[in-house]
């Protein structure tokens, strides 16, 4: 076992961590020679450790001294998440303020190295085309979509979008185009509104102090420390990638596709897990009823396929939560164990004893690769994606995913997981313009390869419009906040959907059957009552369909005309399936009679 006279010397900020001696660690910090962001044995920064164990002046002095709020311990908890863990509203303002600054500067400074980054690759015209889809039927039919249309122009970038947010009764449409203006000293960014004909330009430079603006208010703090901890991402180290199978048994072969004019291969990238980790051991009695009364086990979990891991550790459940509120080491680890990377802590940890509960659900990502294509997608696209990716939730995933060791060629064609019920599909067209025109692009053809041209004006201020400046009024959402949004919205597609008069278990609803109990008893939580009236109503219409189908009759008046149209293809598409289906083996067959008769 390590001495202290060994941590003292390998971990010394640590150590007056671990101590809560913050003018020791104040004057160590001042000299500025050691690694603010070092990890110990645990993998936690000193500010990390000095979080978990609620050490408030020691948080204060390493924030002070611009420690990293955006990181993460090996367990995929980050600052923030820990400090909500403690319960302490003053530590977690604190945090919160500063990390919202970090990421603030963070964006300011990443955007002019990105947009110089471009500047090396060849211009280019592309749209990306987002449709977020869901196996439920009414909410795949309720969810947006939306064509990202991006120019690039040197160090100029400029995206165009329809798909604003979210107003709590329908999905907020409109026509903004963002602008990225590169300098050699910084860059410029314009939010153009082309409907109220407005233009909000800000200089992208890192802000000396913008502490004062960035403070959290009392709502949302409140609302972090009664509600669980909740984090989602996907476990990408278990992901492998195969090529999809086409034919019958003895023709199997690589299957392709064409996506927009391009030949693609297909892959699948199995063992995709969607994993949601939930904790619970900041929340009152009351508050942990209230959350496992909304996200508790039940038949739709089942029927979604999501496993649902408890990891309680013991000591949480034995030790009364008045006792262990400002314990910030209820497992008496002593600082030898815990900086011996030898030593086992058997399951004991620093801070509060944790609550988790896991929710694994899994998913089969699709995408259509290309061996030839236009563009670069580590030199041209792959930057675009890191500049929206810093206030885009959506385009944060989708960087993650593409991070992976993927398989050669272009992703033409990208399916990913986003949330329990919903999948996000990215298809990359109209390359340079060259399917359908576009104004201020043209196309230039020089040794059979074909190259883009970008005028200069689609990056300029559109004439007439006025021009408001810092300080404005303009609502931004975080990724937090949009992240919400979108889940919430698919909740109000689901109210929508359904029917406030008749309530339905899942089996029931599966069934496409009337309700058995006229009064069923509110023991559901509101969001799995919505999504059964949607799948109720989804699968009442449905067999409504198929019946007409099968009889021959039509439709009733109040049956939905686009759902109607498509089964009837769908049924048609069914049957040239097992017609070719048959052809299929009444060629096998003839092959083998054949070969016999060779024989």
């Amino acid at each position: 076992m390590v001495c202290r006279e060994f941590i003292q010397s390998e971990y010394p900020l640590h150590w007056f961590v671990w101590n809560n001696q913050h003018k020791e660690l104040e004057t160590e910090l001042s000299k500025k020679i050691h690694d603010i962001e070092k990890r110990d044995n645990r993998g936690r920064t000193p500010l990390m450790l000095a979080v978990t164990l609620g050490h408030l002046e020691s948080v204060r002095c390493l924030l002070n001294s611009e420690a990293n709020v955006n990181c993460e311990n090996p367990d995929g908890w980050t600052v923030v998440q820990e400090a909500v863990a403690t319960g302490d509203p003053e530590l977690l303002q604190m945090v919160l303020e500063r990390r919202d600054f970090q990421r603030y500067s963070n964006r300011m400074a990443g955007i002019p190295e990105l947009l110089q980054k471009l500047k090396q690759a060849p211009d280019f015209y592309v749209e990306m085309k987002w449709e977020f889809t869901s196996w439920v039927p009414l909410v795949s039919r309720m969810c947006p979509s939306d064509t990202y249309k991006v120019y690039k122009q040197g160090a100029n970038v400029r995206i165009d979008t329809t798909l604003l947010g979210f107003d709590h009764t329908s999905w907020q449409r409109g026509s903004r185009s963002y602008i990225f203006q590169g300098q050699n000293d910084g860059a410029t960014m314009m939010e153009v509104d082309h409907d109220a004909r407005q233009v909000y330009s800000e200089q992208m430079k890192v802000p000396a102090d913008s502490l004062g603006v960035l403070i959290p208010t009392e709502e949302s703090l409140s609302q972090r420390l009664t509600t669980p901890i909740v984090t989602t991402f996907v476990d990408t180290d278990k992901i492998s990638f195969e090529r999809n199978k086409a034919g019958i048994w003895g023709w199997r072969s690589d299957k392709t596709e064409v996506v927009n004019g391009h030949d693609c291969k297909v892959f699948g990238a199995s063992n995709v897990e969607l994993i949601t980790k939930t904790r619970m051991e900041h929340l009152t009695e009351n508050d942990k009823a209230l959350a496992k009364n909304k996200n508790g086990k039940s038949p739709l979990q089942n029927f979604l396929g999501i496993a649902e891991i408890e990891d309680d550790q013991a000591t949480a459940a034995l030790m009364p939560k008045e006792e262990y509120v400002s314990m910030t080491n209820p497992c008496n680890i002593s600082p030898e164990e815990y900086f011996d990377a030898g030593t086992s802590l058997e399951g004991r940890d620093i801070g509060r004893p944790k609550e988790i509960n896991t929710k694994i659900q899994k998913f089969k990502a699709t995408l259509w690769l290309c061996e030839q294509y236009p563009l670069s997608f580590p030199e041209q696209i792959l930057p675009i994606v890191d500049l929206m990716a810093i206030s885009s939730s959506h385009f944060a995933k989708l960087k993650n995913f593409i991070q992976m060791q993927l398989p050669s060629g272009f992703p033409v064609k990208i399916e990913i997981p986003l949330f329990h019920v919903l999948n996000a599909r990215i298809t990359f067209g109209n390359i340079f313009a060259m399917d359908n025109c576009v104004p201020h692009i043209s196309q230039i053809e020089e040794n059979d390869r074909i190259t883009c041209l970008v005028d200069e004006i689609v990056f300029q201020s559109p004439p007439g419009y006025s021009q408001l400046v810092e300080g404005d009024i303009r609502r931004q959402y975080s990724m937090e906040e949009e992240d919400d949004l979108l889940q919430f919205a698919i909740q109000q597609s689901l109210i929508e959907a359904g029917t406030e008069k008749e309530e339905v278990d899942i089996w029931e609803a599966l069934k496409a059957q009337k309700p058995s109990r006229p009064n069923t008893p509110n023991l559901l939580s509101e969001e799995e009552r919505q999504l059964q009236r949607a799948i109720q109503a989804s699968l009442a219409l449905y067999q409504q369909n198929i019946n007409s189908i099968e009889s021959g009759t039509n439709s009733s008046p109040d049956t939905d005309s686009d759902l109607h149209m498509a089964l009837i293809l769908s049924e048609q598409e069914r049957q040239k399936d097992e017609q070719r289906q048959l052809q299929e083996q009444q060629l096998l067959e003839e092959v083998l009679r054949l070969s016999l008769m060779d024989k």
